[in-house]
This record gives C-alpha cells, structure tokens and sequence, in this order.
C-alpha cells in the first residue's frame, strides 16, 4: 500500500512546519506550497490525497484553489484553514465544493479527524464503494429520482452541513441515511433525532449530556447526541421545531465543533456531521421570526430537495411492487396483485402524505383482501384522487418509521378494534352511551384498544379450539388480517 501525499498550501512557514510535523507524525507524506501559483505546479506535476489550504495567499485565496481542484481534480478532498471566528469564509467554502474546514489556531486533534475522514473519501473513490448496496435505498427509475441519488453521491464525499427539504412522508430520514452510508462516516453511528419530541426542558441535557449533580435527578453523567453520534452523523429531524434557546446553544456547537455538557467547566471536541430536515418552509420560519437566520445558514449550507410521490409517478408501479414483496416477507403468504381497478386509482391519486401513505394503504390492504388479489375497496382510498394535495393529517406529518408504523395501526386496525369493542362497552347503540366511557387510569386509547382485541381474538380462537379459519369468520375479518394481528399483537 503505498504512502498518503498532502498538499500543504499557506504562506506562513510555522504554519506549514506544523502540519507536515502532525501528519509525518501520521505517517503522511507531505508537498509543501506558499502560493496559487506553487500549488498548480505541484498539482500538475503530482498525485495527492488529500489538500490543506489556507485562505489568504499572496496571490490569490483558498476559494480559486477550491474551484481549480472541483473542475480539474474532483476526486481530491480539499479542506479550507479560516481564521478563527471566520464562519462566512468556511460556509462559502464548503458552499464552493470544500471537504471540510479548520479553523485557527489549530486544534490537532480536530486537525487528525479531518485527515482520516479526508483519507477515506479517497479510499472509497478508489475502492468504488458505493455503500448502498446493503442499507437504505431510494427506489425508483424516473428522472427525479436519478437526479436525486446523484446528487446524494457527491454531497456523501462532503462535509457540508445539507438541509434536507421536501414534503412529510416523501423519504428525508432514508436521503439522510444514504448520504452517511455512501460517505466516509459510514462505519460510525447514524444517529436520527425529532427535534419537535425532546421536551424543552431536557434538550440541552439530550444534545450535549451532562454531568453527575448538574440538576436534580442527575445521579450519573450521561452522553449527549453529540457525543453518541461521534464519528457518525446527527440527523436533525424536525429541526424547525427546536425551541429559540436551544438554537443559539446549537448554533455555537456547530461553529467551534465542541459542546460543554450541562454541570461541567469543559467543552468536548465533536466529530459529527450534521444533516437536518423539515417538512416546514425553513426560510419562512426565518421570516416570521420563528427561526435563528444565522442558523439557518450554517444548516443550509447545501439544500438537497426531496420530490413528492406526486412528481414521480412513472415509479409509482415499482414501489408498489417492492412495498407489497416487503409485507409478504414480513407476514407471511404470497405477493397479492393489485386489480386493474386498484392500479388506476393509484394512479391517479395525489398522495398527500407521499411515499409513506403509499405504505400505509398497502399494509391495511394487504390485511383486508380476499384471496390474493387487491381490490379498489380494499385500498380505502380517500376522496382526493387528483389535484393539488390535501392537508396532511396528523399521521402524515410523522415522520420516522416508528411514526409510520403508528399511522398504519391507526387507519387499519384500531377502526376494527374499536368497531368490536363499542358494543360490549356500551350496549347496542355505542353513541348514545359514549358519555359512560373512559380510559383506565395511565393506559393509552391504543393500549385499551389493542387489550379488547387480544381478548376477542383469544375468545374466537377458544371457542374454535383454535381454527383460525373459523375464528375470522366468527370475527368478520379475513384469514389474512386474523394472521396480521396475531403477529402484531405477539399472539402468535
């Protein structure tokens, strides 16, 4: 294997002097430049793994360096070294095509970081890694979507801070996830974070930790999401929901790449790259006061837009086909087709809450049809099959795979639950008595409706020694949806 070659850039020599003493002490070997003009030179006459350069020189600055390498060297990772407190100089060069930045006086230790994850841009360069092969995947063939993973195969090379924009339910979590799994940070931890479910009061403990005694109930230190995610990638989901307060304290980790746990005197280096996201209009909520602009721009270094299902409808057959194999596998029996009734309405559909209400209709059909064919009834489609898209209701605005996974219970089964469970409750007529029900003390309307259907399953399967043939017929659902709920409810 041979040796790792760094192109030193900077006009000052101590400057120079400390870098090839820190990266020959990493075993690196180093070309040193005083200007634009030595550092062509150099380019043109060598091979080079990774590039340092300083923002002013004599005769020119680190940005026309940055360009020069994008058009004529692509494959080579360039970092920018600012002047301490220089944030606008490192945002424009990360905005210009810049691996990183460092700032100074510089810290070695955020120096040797840098250079790792430098390093291993151009191991996967070489190698031809793509890191997709195994984890998330963006499904899809049309136009859109083949912009949309070339685009997430460049920015992973990156650094940059990228805010991710599109509508609830059109795939951010799963762009943010093939970013950080195409890119070098791909053996560290991915760790997603909804901004909008952390309460107020715990949020600066949960992004930056805290140490024993800090406050009442801090009986142990406990790591901070920047601390967990070291190494790896903070996804912030939901990031307009973030209180004012705790913008400014986010706002600071971000520029010194260090964080000081609630209760201690120090400040710990970070090691993360930060994606974020929302289904909100970020640049609105900085109109309307609602968001930190300054923020706002250390975020949206890079923005990468996520289409809505709508856009992309050529591949609306494909993620059908792979959402319904995805159910089978899951809950056993074969691949349902879908009717030609069924796909025309599909077709035509609006698809408010995106991919993930695509899912959802296909789960609670999948549970409802008979035999193996999917039928118009089957989908309960709502009643915006065209057009501009409804509002998005409170499960469309969900927006990790757990959340999802909610909705679904709650349009397909929880309906069935609370439709068996209003007579028992409440005599024949469940409205007229609705006023005498009430959840017991510190159980969930889910918990309660999940614990009638366990018991009136239990009791159908009892009563046919437990054919579960004629225990859906008792029930007045398909074998199929008895099976599904079986294996939700752990019953199997």
């Amino acid at each position: 294997m041979s040796t790792k070659r760094t192109l030193i850039v900077d006009d000052e020599p101590d400057i120079r002097e400390l870098l090839e003493i820190t990266l020959g002490r990493m075993k690196l070997e180093t070309v040193a430049a005083a200007d634009l003009g030595q550092a062509y030179q150099c380019l043109q006459d060598q091979e080079f793994d990774l590039c340092l350069t300083d923002m002013h020189l004599p005769d020119g600055n680190g940005l026309e360096l940055v360009n020069h390498i994008n058009q004529n060297h692509p494959q080579l990772p360039v970092a920018m070294i600012t002047a301490f407190g220089s944030m606008d100089t490192a945002i424009s060069a990360l905005k210009a095509g810049a691996f990183d930045f460092l700032q100074k006086p510089i810290d070695l230790e955020q120096l040797r970081t840098l250079v790792d994850s430098a390093l291993k841009v151009s191991d996967l360069d070489s190698e031809g890694a793509d890191g997709g092969s195994t984890g998330p995947t963006l499904l899809g063939t049309s136009a859109p979507m083949t912009q949309l993973r070339n685009q997430i195969k460049k920015l992973a090379r990156s650094q940059a801070p990228i805010y991710i924009s599109g509508e609830s339910g059109s795939g951010k979590e799963v762009a943010a996830r093939l970013i950080h799994a195409m890119g070098p940070r791909q053996p560290g931890p991915f760790v997603p974070v909804n901004c909008g479910a952390i309460p107020s009061e715990l949020m600066e403990s949960e992004f930056f930790g805290h140490v024993k005694g800090s406050f009442t109930g801090a009986v142990s230190d406990k790591q901070g999401l920047f601390q967990a995610a070291a190494g790896g990638t903070l996804f912030l989901d939901e990031v307009a929901d973030l209180p004012l307060s705790m913008q400014v304290k986010l706002l600071r980790a971000i520029q010194e790449k260090a964080v000081r746990p609630v209760g201690s005197q120090n400040e710990d280096v970070t090691d993360v790259r930060i994606l974020s996201a929302t289904h909100k209009d970020l640049a609105g909520e900085v109109a309307a006061d609602n968001f930190r602009q300054d923020l706002y721009y250390r975020l949206n270094v890079i923005e990468l837009h996520i289409p809505a299902l709508r856009d992309h409808p050529d591949d609306l057959h494909e993620l059908v086909e792979a959402t319904l194999k995805r159910l089978a596998s899951e809950y056993g029996g074969s691949v349902p087709v879908m009717s030609d009734e069924a796909s025309a309405a599909l077709q035509v559909y609006a698809f408010p809450g995106n991919i993930r209400e695509l899912e959802n209709i296909l789960e609670r059909a999948f549970t409802l049809c008979e035999g193996n064919t999917i039928t118009l009834d089957d989908l309960q489609l709502s009643g915006n099959h065209g057009g501009a898209p409804a509002p998005a209701g409170p499960a469309q605005q969900l927006d990790s795979p757990v959340d999802g996974e909610k909705a679904s219970a709650a349009a397909g089964e929880t309906a069935d639950a609370a439709a068996a469970a209003a007579p028992n409750a409440a005599g024949n007529d469940p409205a007229a008595q609705a006023g005498n029900l009430s959840l017991p003390p510190g159980q969930s309307l889910e918990e309660y409706l999940e614990g009638i259907e366990r018991a009136l399953i239990t009791q159908a399967l009892d009563d046919t020694r437990w054919n579960k043939t004629a225990a859906a017929k008792a029930l007045g659902i398909t074998f199929r949806a008895l099976r599904y709920k079986l294996k939700k409810l752990e019953m199997e």
